[in-house]
């Protein structure tokens, strides 16, 4: 009986874990977010069923290409909950991933969600790291129609290989996945990490550090 029960404890455990892995499931067909809500929670309050329309609902822009003209080559445009509050509790976002010849989407992870990447024109070198202490470099080639998925919370990139521009269209497993940009967290945070930390963690002579903290 001991048995048993420990089983269904560690069962029920293990489900709570997973529930708790993700956005929170909408109890109504919609909670389209209120984004002039005082109202402080873990997600974002609903906007009043009453008045919810049809443009609640839409995002436009997608076609648009972004600007790439900056010093890593890409450009990201969200459609996360808030550019298209209807997503609010379904889970779910998507961006589009504009990429200049041989620019960079530098290494990133997304805290709260997992990552389902399609080119949609030109080549792209894709990769993510696994966690400590492997640490292994998974990585490949993509061209256009080809699918990548980033599993949740592992560093990963893209880089545009090809002498033209590419575009790729991601979704992602949340509402609102955040992203942690590693090289601007580490050595741009606010206020600074010290740069003793980051020498040492890095194996690195103090100035350097000190240059590449005033790139951020």
């Amino acid at each position: 009986m001991a048995i048993f029960s420990t089983t269904i404890f560690m069962f029920l455990a293990l489900s709570l874990s997973m529930v708790l892995a993700s956005d929170h499931s909408p109890l109504q067909d919609f909670c389209v977010a209120d984004l002039t809500s005082q109202v402080h929670m873990n997600g974002i309050a609903c906007k009043d069923p009453k008045i919810v329309g049809a443009n609640d609902f839409a995002f436009s822009g997608l076609h648009k290409a972004g600007n790439t003209s900056n010093p890593i080559g890409s450009v990201v445009t969200p459609v996360t909950v808030f550019q298209l509050q209807g997503l609010n509790t379904l889970g779910i976002s998507l961006v589009r991933i504009d990429y200049a010849p041989w620019g960079t989407n530098p290494p990133h992870t997304h805290p709260r969600a997992s990552e389902v990447l399609t080119v949609l024109e030109g080549s792209l070198e894709v990769g993510f790291i696994t966690s400590s202490p492997e640490n292994r470099h998974i990585t490949k080639v993509l061209h256009k129609g080809d699918v990548f998925a980033f599993p949740i919370g592992l560093v990963h990139y893209q880089r545009n290989v090809g002498s033209g521009n590419a575009v790729a269209i991601a979704a992602l497993s949340s509402q609102n996945p955040g992203v942690i940009t590693v090289a601007n967290a580490v050595f741009g945070s606010v206020p600074d990490i010290s740069g003793n930390i980051l020498s040492r963690a890095f194996q690195l002579n103090k100035s350097v550090v000190n240059y590449l903290q005033s790139q951020f």
